[in-house]
């Protein structure tokens, strides 16, 4: 999909800028997962995640999630 915005130059926000913050409000929202966030973001995982705990923003993990990634890790060896 291809949005075009016209913004005020006084905003003073390049496309990385707002890409960036798409990503977070879609991520808080619970609209994107992490990867997609990151993706949209142009940020690697880590990067991304450092940048919503800085604002107080926390990884959306239940302990659904936390026993799918243990069944993935003992199916790996681990």
């Amino acid at each position: 999909m291809q949005i075009t915005l016209n913004l005020p130059d006084s905003l003073e926000l390049t496309e990385a800028d707002l890409r960036t913050e798409l990503a977070v409000a879609l991520f808080q929202q619970e609209r994107i997962t992490l990867g997609t966030a990151s993706q949209l973001s142009g940020l690697h995982q880590i990067e991304f995640q450092r940048l919503i705990a800085g604002r107080g923003i926390c990884v959306h993990y239940d302990v659904e999630d936390l026993e799918q990634d243990l069944e993935s890790l003992r199916q790996d060896g681990w």
